[in-house]
């Protein structure tokens, strides 16, 4: 009995392999023409860098300011003269000071990078900001 449930146990790990290679050779048309539906590969990564770049980043720093100011309000409106409110009103400005730290210091990290691996010779502009 043991040598049957073995044999079992090898044949459908043998039929998971071949259903595995069967997936990719079905799939191989679809990954070739993944051109036709998003185009060239340059202009789709083109597309993701704009997105982060002009919607998500400016999103976050966004986020990160409503935190701070809320916590502005809290700390020094509403906690007037209750303590745990003012507590609470300076965590939610630690936070949002370490969420600008931790956004400015990865933007720099990464233009460093870029920098080191693309020789970009342009001051790139912080995230966000209009340029003049």
């Amino acid at each position: 009995m043991i040598a049957v449930y073995g044999n079992i146990t090898n044949m459908n790990k043998a039929q998971k392999t071949i259903g595995k290679y069967a997936m990719l050779i079905l799939l191989m048309p679809i990954v070739t023409s993944a051109q036709q539906y998003f185009g060239e590969v340059d202009t789709f990564f083109t597309n993701i860098g704009g997105f982060i770049d002009n919607i998500l980043i400016p999103l976050l720093f966004t986020l990160a300011l409503l935190v701070f100011v809320f916590g502005m309000f809290k700390y020094f409106i509403l906690g007037g003269g209750n303590e745990a409110e003012r507590e609470k009103g300076k965590q939610l400005i630690t936070y949002a000071i370490i969420g600008f730290v931790l956004m400015v210091s990865i933007w720099g990290i990464v233009n460093i990078i870029a920098g080191g691996l693309f020789g970009t010779t342009t001051v790139p502009t912080i995230p966000g900001t209009p340029t003049l």
